[in-house]
């Protein structure tokens, strides 16, 4: 006899079925990290090199930072057309197109021509396939984590969708191992002649796994109960959706703005803050970095853990009430320039600021929403709150830091962050147990 489990739609799938679900989504989000950490690092490392000779270093730095930047533009688009898209037709659907963009779009930027080959042509085809990859990549994070929820037993939700958190330690070590790999046995020349190449083309495994994967997965036993129950409900219920259209979504927001505004500064700009300001080696950071998502393969699921046992608010409250009392002898502890104690409170910063609210950010915003509009709400709220926390802390982090000279800057940006994620889980319902067939949002 098969073992089985009780899903949120009260289908029954089988063990196998829910552990190919929870790989699924832990694939689908380490692959999306990867392929962004993949292309970050390439920009920061030799694409002004390959696509852009014949301008200065410094422009050619600029322009390949800025089709970085256009992915994120592309992601948008993508959470708002794919999400449509999973809440009209089915999750499973979606999630095979949005890995399989992805990770045809990374490969066929292994095999672009370089500037010298081609010209002009090369720089408009790297900016279209980094176009074409934010754009799967925006539903993919947020689709993961609605099938997860949707397929994981009511007692385990909260476990089992960190599975997908979990996804983004795997994907950016993964890019950063792959990068400094390559830096350390090829020269330079090699690098820029073939060796930038490998680790795009072998994201083709990856998306192979992925299809295949996907491929086998059956459709969110949620989504098949909305097909069931939405048709007898509609007239009962519509004028309640039009009561709450929005709450939920501003609500999720705010619960959103901390998670990324703290990821903003810690693993992005105080990389940069301590080895510039601090004179202390970039080599440090970064490795600060590499230790706290290390642990955070133990941070993520406890945390899922402890918001399936104690409930999503009071997890929420302490985590954004710890990083706010933190944020001062964080910094104090970083300034301070000694190496031991700078890695220490990075760890913790990353650990509890952003892995920790991470890992209970997944449940608790697909809990909120009702399953008419789920995939939809999540996307966008998750692409809007991300890319205008992290857009805006790490240049007002910049532009603070040089007027006055100082670290408090970051350190008021941080409780400011973490204040709003407080302030929007003290006004949030509980959502821990909430039937996710429900069409409305839970307020």
């Amino acid at each position: 006899m098969t073992d089985s489990t009780q899903t949120a739609g009260g289908v029954r799938r089988s063990t196998r079925e829910l552990s190919k679900a929870a790989v699924s989504g832990w694939l689908g989000t380490a692959m999306e990290f990867m392929d962004f950490q993949l292309y970050s690092l390439a920009a920061a490392i030799v694409f002004n090199k390959i696509f852009f000779p014949d301008v200065s270093p410094a422009i050619g730095l600029i322009a390949a930072m800025a089709t970085y930047g256009v992915g994120y533009v592309a992601r948008l688009v993508g959470a708002f057309y794919f999400g449509r898209m999973g809440d009209r037709i089915g999750r499973k659907k979606v999630l095979f197109l949005t890995i399989t963009i992805m990770g045809a779009s990374t490969t066929l930027i292994g095999v672009l021509p370089p500037y010298q080959t081609i010209g002009i042509a090369a720089p408009i085809l790297l900016v279209a396939l980094r176009l074409v990859q934010g754009f799967g990549a925006g539903a993919e994070i947020a689709g993961a984590t609605v099938m997860l929820v949707e397929y994981a037993p009511v007692k385990r939700r909260g476990l089992i969708s960190s599975l997908v958190s979990l996804g983004t330690n795997s994907g950016t070590l993964a890019a950063s191992g792959l990068w400094a790999l390559l830096l350390l046995v090829l020269s330079e020349e090699q690098v820029i002649a073939w060796g930038w190449r490998i680790p795009f083309l072998l994201s083709f495994v990856l998306l192979l796994f992925g299809v295949w994967m996907r491929s086998n997965l059956k459709e969110s036993p949620v989504f098949e109960e909305r097909d069931e129950v939405e048709p007898k409900a509609e007239g009962a219920i519509e004028s309640g959706l039009k009561q709450r259209k929005g709450r939920a979504f501003l609500l999720s927001l705010g619960l959103r703005f901390g998670q990324a505004g703290n990821s903003g500064l810690v693993q992005t700009f105080l990389v940069g803050y301590i080895a510039s300001s601090l004179a202390v080696s970039r080599s440090v950071p970064t490795n600060a970095i590499v230790y706290g998502s290390l642990l955070g393969f133990a941070t993520i699921p406890l945390v899922g853990l402890l918001g399936d046992r104690f409930g999503r608010r009071p997890v929420y409250l302490a985590l954004s009430l710890l990083t706010a009392i933190i944020a001062v002898p964080m910094m104090a502890t970083i300034a301070s320039g000694s190496t031991v104690m700078l890695t220490i409170a990075m760890v913790l910063g990353l650990n509890i600021g952003v892995l920790g609210l991470f890992a209970v950010e997944s449940v608790t915003m697909a809990e909120l929403f009702g399953s008419r509009t789920r995939f939809t709400q999540l996307a966008v709220a998750k692409e809007i709150g991300g890319t205008l926390a992290t857009a805006i802390g790490p240049v007002m982090a910049a532009s603070l830091t040089a007027w006055t000279q100082h670290w408090w800057p970051i350190a008021a940006m941080l409780i400011v962050y973490s204040l709003i994620t407080l302030v929007s889980a003290w006004v949030s319902p509980e959502t821990r147990g909430r039937d996710l067939v429900r069409l409305e949002d839970a307020l």
